[in-house]
């Protein structure tokens, strides 16, 4: 029998958070005391209220089918939520509620990519871009960022990216993996450039829009460039800000023709996200927000920790974020002096030898480096660094 599997699943490769992982929970039910901080997930638990609303809902039948694009009373709480954090005005057409932001990015891939068409992909990215970019039988276009420089955007090199073969531009801010946000004026600057390419989409991923501590407020993309509002697709969710990721909601807004497009694609694929967790997304938009802040001022002092007891291990460089759960410390130097052969072989001596898991950094388009996840208690941080400190001794 001749090979079954596709040439598209062929050129895609497994997602090294979730392999990485995986590998660190088998460890942990064989009796191996590993810690994890591969995985980005908060440690936090769903807040009660929400959790409550979705009890609520199960005991007033609420288990049915709902619309392919979600309940109307989110629908609107999401509206509301992009109108007073965002200053994005949306109306349900504009709307579509999925199982997660990531089927909301593949839903859009796949709704407006074809064979031909180019995305530009900032990195270091999130690893499932690339992949899903290909899934879609597009060609992800890296442009690179470098810790040198804070992670920032070279303009010219993003420019130089540009052609009439680019269909979409995908930006996340704060940044998985750097922490790193855009502000205003890197958006402005973007904005400008996109004004002479009227065919480029933009996909803005703003994820950990709540976890973000900056000096200037947070800024989505179409908020700073009002002229772009009707080519792009603003992304969110529920999974990291209210410790919501086994509920799996994520929302976009965007212009209708897309939506509608992308509406289509999950109507053939999951159908409605459900019923139980848009029940309690709603209660999440619509609550307060007092246990956020509460989990987002452990997430700073989780930080600044880290990235200091970072820097004091030798052959380490790590630049602060402002925003996510993680830092993406620079090990060329370890990696160099003590004979590894790049960030994987790193990332394998330190789930193996320390009991430490981490992500290389290739995975995020950035060999050299390796990825670590504050999202878990001071006590395993510091027990983590002094594991990979003396593995490395």
């Amino acid at each position: 029998m001749k090979n079954p599997i596709s040439e598209r699943v062929k050129k895609v490769k497994p997602s090294a958070t979730i392999a990485i992982s995986s590998k660190a929970m088998e460890m942990r039910s064989a009796g191996i005391d590993v810690i994890s901080m591969s995985a980005g997930e908060p440690d936090f638990d769903t807040p009660e209220h929400i959790k409550d609303a979705a009890k609520v809902a199960m005991d007033d039948g609420m288990t049915k089918y709902t619309q392919v694009d979600g309940l109307p009373e989110l629908k609107q709480a999401i509206i509301n939520k992009f109108r007073d954090d965002n200053e994005l005005i949306y109306h349900p057409e504009n709307i579509l509620v999925s199982t997660g932001a990531k089927q909301t990015l593949y839903n859009l891939f796949q709704a407006i990519l074809g064979p031909g068409d180019e995305v530009i992909i900032i990195s270091p990215y999130w690893v499932s871009y690339p992949d899903m970019v290909l899934l879609a039988d597009a060609k992800p276009i890296i442009v690179d960022t470098f810790q040198k420089n804070d992670f920032s955007l070279d303009l010219s090199a993003f420019k130089e990216a540009l052609n009439e073969r680019t269909k979409l531009v995908i930006i996340n801010s704060p940044s998985n993996p750097t922490g790193i946000t855009f502000g205003r004026s890197d958006y402005e600057s973007i904005g400008t450039i996109l004004e002479d390419h009227p065919d480029v989409y933009v996909a803005t991923d703003d994820m950990y829009e709540y976890i973000y501590w900056g000096e200037e407020p947070f800024v989505s993309f179409a908020q700073a460039c009002p002229s772009l509002f009707d080519r792009t697709i603003t992304i969110n969710g529920v999974s990291k800000s209210y410790a919501m990721t086994g509920w799996r909601i994520g929302y976009c807004g965007g212009p209708t023709d897309v939506i509608g497009a992308m509406k289509k694609v999950q109507s053939q694929s999951t159908s409605n996200p459900s019923s139980i967790s848009q029940a309690a997304t709603i209660a999440a938009l619509n609550g307060s927000k007092d246990e956020i802040y509460a989990m987002i001022e452990q997430y700073k002092l989780r930080h600044d920790y880290l990235c200091n007891a970072l820097n004091d291990i030798d052959g380490f460089k790590t630049s602060p974020g402002s925003g996510a759960f993680y830092l993406f410390p620079d090990v060329k130097n370890v990696i160099k002096n003590k004979g590894f052969s790049d960030d994987v072989e790193l990332s394998q001596y330190f789930i193996e030898e320390a009991k430490v898991a981490v992500i290389p950094g290739s995975a995020f388009g950035s060999k050299g480096y390796i990825r670590l996840s504050y999202a878990t208690s001071h006590e395993q941080i510091k027990e983590a660094v002094e594991r990979i400190s003396n593995s490395l001794n």
